[in-house]
């Protein structure tokens, strides 16, 4: 998880954060480019995660970098989350967790910071944005999980163990949000209801929020600004495990694992931690999604350092040991 930084203040904060916020404004002050209808941010958002894909088109960083900015200066929230990720990621954009820390609270509406820093685009005055790419870029390909491990054959319906989720309405948009982030809705749906059971309300001791049951650092994490509303707790649960799999190049047992205790406690004990919490959590996932493997996106994110390359044997890495019987 990433801990928020400690608060501090300066006698000129209070100045700053009013001018960080005109600056953000700039629409109003007269300084951007001429104002954008939210359908039009829209548009030029949804064109710009079609170039950083490769959907439909030549995949280009640059291009859908351009547009992203086009898109933020309309309003876009999703638009400065997407680039606050390429400068946290460092893909199409050079490393710099500064301004992604900038974009992501952005985006949450956490509002202006005098340790804010944006990028260059969205410095008012603003500037044309360039993009040039030195030769088209291949469609991703994500990394398929048959070439490494055998999967099992998908049921026909993948509600068919969720029947009362089959009648609701959540069902499609959980659908449709699992197809946009290239998960499984098999995996999906046994998170949620090893999680939270389906209750968008459901709030846990430690505060985990949702149907996806999000920390308040994870939500601030993948901009998430209501936990409570189901479609952005999904986003956001989504977002993770999505960045999980990429992480753990496809691990299904050591992303859940993730997912439960976090990233950083998986990379302590090089596989699955010993906390019985977690081996357990990671069982009852595991009984409702048996594959050891899942497609992941590498440009998500890199590895750690520990873990071994996804097509080789992982015999170093610490299992879920946990007893055949409960």
């Amino acid at each position: 998880m990433i801990p928020p930084r400690p608060a501090s203040w300066s006698p000129r904060a209070p100045l700053r954060r009013a001018l960080t916020a005109l600056a953000s404004a700039g629409l109003a002050l007269g300084t951007a480019s001429p104002a954008l209808a939210t359908d039009s941010a829209h548009e030029l958002l949804e064109t710009a995660i079609r170039h950083e894909e490769g959907d439909g088109v030549s995949r280009s960083l640059a291009r859908a970098y351009e547009l992203y900015c086009e898109a933020a200066r309309g309003g876009s929230a999703e638009a400065l989350m997407r680039i606050g990720q390429m400068y946290a990621q460092g893909r199409g954009r050079p490393l710099d967790a500064s301004i992604a820390e900038t974009l992501f609270r952005r985006a949450a509406g956490a509002g202006s910071d005098f340790r804010d820093r944006l990028p260059d685009c969205l410095q008012p005055p603003y500037q044309i944005v360039a993009y040039v790419d030195p030769e088209p870029e291949p469609a991703r390909v994500l990394a398929p999980a048959t070439t490494i491990a055998k999967a099992t054959q998908p049921p026909a319906d993948p509600f068919s163990d969720f029947p009362a989720l089959q009648r609701s309405k959540l069902a499609g948009t959980v659908v449709t949000l699992a197809r946009e982030h290239r998960l499984d809705v098999r995996l999906v749906l046994a998170v949620m209801r090893a999680e939270s059971n389906f209750d968008p309300n459901a709030r846990s001791p430690k505060n985990a929020q949702g149907l996806m049951q999000l920390l308040p650092e994870t939500a601030e994490r993948f901009a998430v600004r209501n936990a409570f509303d189901p479609v952005q707790n999904l986003r956001g649960g989504m977002r993770y495990l999505q960045w999980l799999l990429s992480y753990f190049r496809g691990d299904v047992t050591l992303a859940l694992a993730g997912y439960n205790a976090g990233e950083r406690a998986v990379d302590r004990h090089r596989g699955v931690p010993p906390f019985p919490e977690t081996r357990g959590y990671v069982k009852r996932i595991r009984a409702l999604y048996p594959d050891d493997r899942h497609p992941f996106d590498a440009e998500v994110t890199e590895p750690p350092p520990w873990l071994p390359p996804h097509d080789a044997p992982r015999t170093a890495i610490r299992r879920a040991s946990w007893p055949t019987a409960d």
